[in-house]
């Protein structure tokens, strides 16, 4: 229709400055290639922009009266939809009008039962314009469907350039909220690993994070394959690669084997190196901006991975073949398509790094985040974290094995140990019952509690014998204590047996 549009654009000017005999071969020649009537040909070439301008309006059916009516039923029902408000509004027009809640018109009252769903949705659209309904935010069906789709069997073997990406999110266990995110790239030829931090998920923010990540890489970006998500499916980042020269392609919906090179690097390299907590705020995303800038060197000059050639099936039995294992470097410095500068920019580059260095780096910029991530809110801001002597670093190498995992962001969060929380029945009496329990320790708790209950008729119930329990086995293990250290133990507060959150 579209096509039809344009000719008729086109033609009309011609028409508009033809003859009289030339207009009708122009008739001719027009209803023969578009199939028009001639009578509708002519009206269409007389008008001028879009001939859906020249359509008559409809006439109006249903007046403000019918929408006002319509308005109160969609309330009534509680707002939901056309086509389940259609299949109700004759049951709510008789309940309404039975309790007088409405009054209608006959003819009114005809077109109300008459409108259909999908007019119903028309008359409602400004109410629900304005009751803050508005529509999900979705990727423009028009800008996935123009971005074409690429499979895991499709890449065969490019050369270095080609990239997936996806995020990662350090969100913690909550979702909700704002929380800093993680651009990860990875070449299919070499395995090279990009991470860049993402304060937000927003599209301009994300090109201009692409930009500095084309700027370090080696080599030049060639290709860029993403998923569905709706950071990647828009017109701002098909224009980037357009502009830049890069092939944007995506994977299939829910299909994450699609993206098999890149969702290994989640795990292996953001997951392993920076955790599972929760990271938010600009300090941050500046902590695991510097983190990322070591960790970028290491993984891909010092961290060799296995690179998969093929994989076969036999029934229910894989087959996988797998080069031997190589760093992401030396894979670009070995493949013929390298160009000359860029590997005398690598090796220059490798003769000046320092793996334990880089190592070192790397541990402080995972303590700080860790830092950042369990500090309380309400103390004060951050400060970074001291980093190690190099030579103390290193001798602490030798024995780094004996203290099990090594790395501050794998270590489990401390739990904060819960106070009371509620009030302490014995704490009048707490005293007078520590005395007693000096004075014969081989009283039972039950023996203590009977004598509170006779000096304080009706206070104490039974109930509170368990808390008792708790705080005997307390003084016990001080006694205890006392008679094998010789000396006596240091009176404990009142309240430091009761276990944490333990309910009288």
């Amino acid at each position: 229709m579209a096509t039809r549009n344009d000719l008729v654009r086109a033609v009309s000017e011609r028409y508009a400055s033809s003859s009289r005999a030339e207009k009708s071969a122009i008739l001719n020649e027009f209803t023969a290639v578009t199939g028009f009537h001639r009578k509708h040909a002519v009206r269409l070439l007389r008008g001028v922009g879009d001939p859906r301008a020249r359509r008559r309006p409809r006439p109006t059916v249903y007046g403000e009266a019918a929408r006002e009516a319509m308005l109160m039923l969609w309330e009534a029902s509680d707002r939901v939809c056309g086509k389940r408000l259609r299949a109700i509004v004759p049951l709510l027009v008789e309940a309404m009008e039975r309790h007088g809640h409405l009054n209608l018109a006959p003819e009114i009252r005809e077109r109300v039962m008459g409108m259909s769903a999908a007019t119903i949705d028309r008359v409602l659209r400004p109410a629900r314009g304005g009751a803050g309904r508005g529509r999900r935010r979705r990727a423009t069906p028009a800008v996935r469907s123009g971005i074409p789709v690429r499979t895991s069997q499709d890449w065969g073997a490019p050369p270095p350039g080609f990239m997936e990406a996806d995020l990662v999110l350090h969100c913690g266990s909550n979702i909700r909220g704002s929380y800093v995110q993680t651009l990860v790239l990875t070449d299919i030829a070499t395995g090279w690993t990009e991470c860049a931090p993402l304060l937000v998920r927003e599209q301009r923010l994300l090109t201009e994070v692409l930009d500095e990540v084309r700027r370090v890489l080696p080599f030049q970006l060639l290709g860029l394959d993403t998923d569905n998500d709706s950071v990647f499916m828009n017109e701002t980042l098909k224009d980037w690669c357009a502009s830049g020269g890069i092939h944007f392609t995506r994977c299939r919906p829910y299909r994450k084997n699609d993206q098999a090179w890149v969702e290994q690097k989640n795990g292996a390299v953001v997951r392993r190196s920076v955790g599972y907590r929760r990271l938010e705020g600009l300090d941050a995303a500046a902590a695991l901006g510097r983190l990322y800038a070591d960790l970028r060197l290491f993984t891909n000059i010092f961290q060799p991975s296995f690179k998969l050639v093929s994989r076969d099936r036999d029934g229910a039995r894989v087959r996988k073949r797998h080069l031997p294992p190589a760093t992401p470097c030396r894979r670009l410095l070995d493949d013929p398509r390298t160009p000359p500068d860029v590997a005398e920019r690598l090796q220059a580059m490798i003769s000046k790094l320092d793996p334990v260095h880089l190592l070192r780096d790397i541990r402080a910029g995972q303590a700080s985040l860790v830092a950042l991530a369990d500090a309380d809110p309400a103390q004060p801001r951050h400060q970074d974290q001291p980093v190690d002597d190099l030579a103390r670093f290193l001798s602490g190498l030798r024995t780094a094995w004996q203290r099990g995992e090594v790395r501050p962001t794998s270590a489990a969060k401390p739990k904060v140990k819960r106070g009371r929380r509620r009030p302490d029945p014995l704490v009048s009496v707490t005293e007078q019952l520590r005395i007693w329990f000096l004075a014969e320790p081989w009283k039972t708790s039950r023996e203590l509690l009977d004598r509170l209950q006779a000096e304080h008729p009706g206070d104490y119930p039974d109930g509170r014998l368990r808390t008792l329990q708790r705080r005997v086995k307390g003084w016990r293990m001080e006694h205890a204590r006392a008679l094998i250290l010789g000396g006596a133990a240091d009176p404990a507060p009142p309240h430091a047996d009761a276990p944490s959150g333990a309910s009288a």
